[in-house]
């Protein structure tokens, strides 16, 4: 049954990915005007890189844990089985 499983689980980890962007930006912008810094952008600080990948980190972890097992239960409850 994990085969009829992966391309629900793959559609939930894009979905997990677009939530977690939006989230990050979100919780960026209350800290500073500027977006979300990235390691090249010459004038952000090492914090400023650092924090944002430390948040980015967290919360992609967090919302993809979250809608995984959201979706595995959905899957149970549709098929009757967990998606090994």
């Amino acid at each position: 049954m994990k085969w009829v499983y992966r391309p629900f689980g793959l559609a939930l980890g894009m979905l997990a990915a677009v939530l977690a962007n939006a989230l990050v930006r979100k919780v960026w912008s209350s800290v500073s005007d500027d977006g979300v810094p990235t390691a090249r952008q010459r004038n952000s600080s090492w914090a400023e890189v650092a924090g944002s990948a430390v948040l980015q980190g967290a919360v992609m972890g967090g919302t993809r844990a979250l809608v995984d097992r959201a979706g595995a239960k959905g899957f149970e409850k549709a098929t009757g089985t967990w998606p090994e």
